[in-house]
């Protein structure tokens, strides 16, 4: 649906992007990463026309970024970081100018609006004056001029900026939803967000894209060895001999606590027969296995692992 090609752009004597090349596929959320001034929001400005790249190119939808602009934005919904709105309208007012405004047919005019006001909750507010909403209700309003004309690519840009925790819950949920209709392009800081909503992630460094995978693709190559959180009720001392004589275990970091708990983390090889072994091993003496779960990479430690020049 998305297709960007060696895309290169350059202000003055610096490079903003140097080929960059990435693919959203239909009905995919994909997350875009990475630290300011890393272009970001210079790629989505190319993708939806506002601007101009000087080298590469960008297909949406089968239309060409540059040389058919306009078709690309009719498929586009596009919620920037600072969105502009109309401060002196009213929310319904708005939305009904601007789906008009994207050639929304008359007679579909009103259920467009209708539906966006729905998805994103903005029933209680849609006859109020926008610039009396608070922060959270504009960047709601935001999300819906975006959703309005029923585009087949969303580019949201920190879609849940100024929201409170259980809007933020909602507005996630509303993503993973507009996912299998829409193929989402999502520009976030909040890792989490990301990990909880995204099908796959593309972070971007110094205008270069440095890693294109699934989170959980992205954690396994940063993880290399596999470490473990144990939890176990018993000796601490009969723990360690049981967990010295399992093949496959590195090291061993254990903490006795109350009730007879030992809690710790191991490290080991990665082939998933250690930990069956170690677990009937631990079984097998009478011990009481509490929990045995792998501890891999986050999102966050492969992001600064990517990025870590910075803070050199």
């Amino acid at each position: 649906m998305i297709v960007v090609e060696k895309l290169t752009k350059r202000f003055a004597d610096v490079a903003a992007l140097e080929g960059v090349s990435f693919r959203v596929e239909r009905n995919e959320i994909l997350g875009f990463l990475g630290p300011n001034a890393a272009g970001k929001t210079t790629t989505m400005r190319i993708l939806t026309g506002f601007l101009p790249p000087d080298e590469g190119t960008v297909t949406v939808d089968g239309w060409h970024v540059p040389g058919h602009s306009m078709e690309v934005r009719r498929r586009i919904g596009y919620l920037p970081e600072n969105v502009a709105l109309y401060r002196e309208m009213t929310v319904r007012g708005l939305l009904e100018y601007l789906a008009a405004l994207r050639d929304v047919p008359r007679r579909r005019l009103r259920a467009s609006v209708d539906a966006a006001v729905e998805r994103c909750a903005l029933g209680p507010v849609q006859e109020r004056i926008v610039g009396e909403l608070s922060r959270g209700y504009r960047q709601r309003c935001g999300l819906a001029q975006a959703l309005v004309h029923n585009p087949k690519v969303l580019v949201l840009d920190e879609p849940t900026v100024g929201l409170d925790p259980k809007q933020i819950h909602e507005v996630r949920n509303l993503i993973k939803e507009l996912g299998q209709e829409h193929t989402v392009l999502l520009s976030s800081h909040i890792l989490p967000e990301v990990s909880a909503t995204c099908d796959r992630v593309v972070i971007i460094h110094r205008g270069r894209i440095v890693a294109e995978d699934t989170t959980a693709g992205l954690s396994a190559r940063l993880q290399g060895d596999l470490t473990v959180r144990i939890e176990v009720r018993g000796a601490e001392h009969e723990l360690r001999r049981i967990l010295d004589a399992v093949p496959g275990v590195q090291t061993v970091s254990l903490q006795g606590g109350e009730e007879g708990v030992i809690r710790g983390e191991l490290r080991m090889g990665g082939h998933p027969a250690v930990r069956e072994d170690m677990a009937r091993e631990i079984v097998t003496h009478g011990l009481g296995l509490l929990e045995l779960s792998p501890c891999g990479a986050s999102l966050e430690d492969v992001f600064l692992q990517l990025t870590k020049e910075d803070s050199e």
